[in-house]
């Protein structure tokens, strides 16, 4: 794009300095998380639900939580201790492009296989109707999940994407919409997002009800993508005990330790990130109005997908600017489908395209109005899972010097391009 290129050729980038930012590191390490698992799992208000023969399902999801593998094979092996069968089920909703083999390849990705946790790892879109709501709304749930002689779910807890309310990400959602693969996540989303945070606790107090669901494990994460919290929950705790985790998590998440930038640039986003690719809590971009939080960018660069979200750039349409590398790597067959299913289509609409990052980087500072032109703020961060360091501008130092939970960790420094103009 030779004439697009000389528009913004002159536009000049500032200094980078890299910052360290400075979260709450209590954690469950990590040679006790099997242990305060199997702790949680041992109360007798869920154990003892567990029968010798009975088929249990649990639950295999599409978030990259931290040892989700290890947590899971704990799960499998407890419920093998009491003389039942447990096998894992996928249940992510419409993720992994809506298809059975797609989910399977998530849960791979993520080390969950039938040799590694020693047991079957299912996976189908079918769904089974298991009642109604008031309104005579269909509840369905995955064939596997619905056949078995118990369910256990396994999430974490946090805010969510595109709403707020008692319950968001977690338990819950798990089964009003994970466990309703693409037919369940389709019959909550086709409905209003206003009264997203009523329709998740309406569906899953059936699903409790009309299903076999012995409990789960929810996990609440610090900022540092380490287990905070592992809390094993019964249905009846699910109701009461999820909203206060929920309120924890507010306080243990990633966020940016400032009030605004010129320009946000996110290296990389994919699902195993964020349902929205990068997650707004963070980057201050919603998809709907009924959530808010997060830095103000008066525009955000996105340069790459994660190899793990298999070409599936749901949330790249929250961005202002994409780079070519992006755009070329992004498969309509792995992003529609959720759109389809969430109806956020503002999530997968495509941005402008820069050839290469610096130009991407150009544009979108050329195009702020905000502050001072001569001395941008810009910040620049890996993913929005990971910004314990990230990179700011030299416009931005005063901030660092003034917050005691940022350290400055360098001398200010140029951007470093290949001959292509890109940072890697």
């Amino acid at each position: 794009m030779k004439t697009v290129t000389e528009l913004i050729c002159d536009t000049p980038l500032p200094k980078m300095v890299k910052v360290k930012q400075k979260f709450d590191s209590t954690c469950i390490p990590e040679d006790k998380i099997a242990e305060t698992l199997l702790s949680e799992l041992s109360r007798d208000e869920i154990a003892s639900k567990i029968k010798p023969g009975m088929t249990i399902a649990i639950t295999g999801g599409s978030r990259g939580i931290n040892s989700i593998a290890l947590m899971t094979k704990t799960m499998v092996d407890f419920v093998k201790s009491k003389g039942a069968k447990p096998f894992i089920t996928a249940a992510m909703g419409s993720h992994g492009g809506a298809t059975a083999e797609g989910q399977l390849q998530i849960l791979t990705d993520y080390g969950i296989t039938e040799e590694a946790m020693g047991c079957p790892v299912k996976s189908s879109m079918e769904v089974v109707k298991i009642g109604e709501t008031e309104t005579g709304k269909p509840v369905m749930i995955d064939k596997f999940a619905a056949s078995a002689d118990g369910i256990l779910l396994i999430n974490r807890v946090k805010p969510h994407t595109s709403y707020r309310g008692p319950y968001e990400s977690g338990l819950m959602k798990m089964m009003a919409i994970g466990l309703g693969q693409q037919a369940g996540a389709e019959a909550i989303h086709g409905q209003h997002p206003a009264i997203m945070h009523e329709l998740i606790p309406m569906y899953g107090k059936i699903i409790m009800e009309k299903a076999n669901v012995l409990g789960g494990i929810a996990i609440v994460e610090n900022a540092y993508d380490k287990p905070y919290v592992i809390k094993g929950l019964t249905p009846e705790e699910i109701i009461t005990e999820e909203p206060k985790l929920k309120d924890l998590s507010y306080k243990t998440i990633p966020r940016l330790l400032f009030d605004f930038c010129n320009v946000l640039i996110v290296d990389q986003i994919g699902k195993n990130i964020s349902g929205d690719g990068m997650d707004p809590n963070v980057t201050g971009r919603f998809c709907t109005p009924y959530a808010s939080g997060g830095i103000r960018a008066e525009r955000v660069v996105v340069l790459d997908l994660t190899e793990e979200t298999h070409g599936n750039a749901q949330g790249c349409g929250l961005a202002d600017v994409v780079s070519r590398r992006l755009y070329e790597k992004m498969k309509m067959e792995m992003t529609y489908p959720t759109a389809v299913t969430n109806t956020f289509l503002n999530l997968m609409k495509i941005p402008m395209v820069m050839d290469n990052d610096r130009e991407a980087i150009q544009l979108a500072l050329k195009s702020c109005h905000e502050g001072d032109k001569a001395a941008p703020k810009v910040i620049r961060i890996r993913n929005t899972a990971h910004i314990e360091e990230i990179e700011v501008s030299e416009a931005m130092i005063p901030e660092v010097m003034a917050n005691p939970n940022l350290e400055l960790a360098s001398e200010p420094y140029e951007w470093k391009f290949d001959e292509s103009g890109n940072l890697w």
